[in-house]
């Protein structure tokens, strides 16, 4: 009999509480193991805490505290090759998929066939079947 596979561990970071919650449960509906955090900072300190590599970034583009982003993205990143998903409501994020930063952009709000198409294109969740 096959070992069941693990689900994996996507890092959330939002700074609405709200959206945080409603992204994190959505995921453990799908599934997914989630580190949810309203900053960086916070991310990465569950992070350390945990001693596990996340297998995915969902991070907003507009953090209050900080950096933007993007920025959130590449400080993970400095620590963990992982994929990343930047979701935004902001007409000043980037306009397009950063393909040389490696990550996907969707704008809010986001459709959740959408999210769940693209967490499986990230190999993170499995098609459904």
């Amino acid at each position: 009999m096959k070992a069941p596979r693990a689900s994996k561990l996507v890092v959330v970071i939002e700074d609405d509480p709200l959206v945080l919650e409603a992204t994190g449960g959505l995921l453990r509906s799908w599934g997914c193991r989630v580190v949810a955090a309203e900053s960086c900072e916070e991310a990465m300190k569950k992070l350390s805490a945990i001693g596990q590599r996340p297998d995915l970034i969902v991070c907003d583009y507009r953090l209050p505290k900080g950096p933007t982003g993007v920025d959130a993205i590449e400080t993970l990143r400095d620590a963990f090759e992982i994929p990343a998903l930047l979701i935004s409501g902001d007409a000043a994020s980037p306009t397009s998929d950063d393909s040389a930063g490696g990550y996907r952009l969707l704008y809010k709000p986001v459709n959740a066939e959408t999210f769940r198409a693209v967490l499986v294109d990230a190999s993170v969740l499995q098609p459904k079947g």
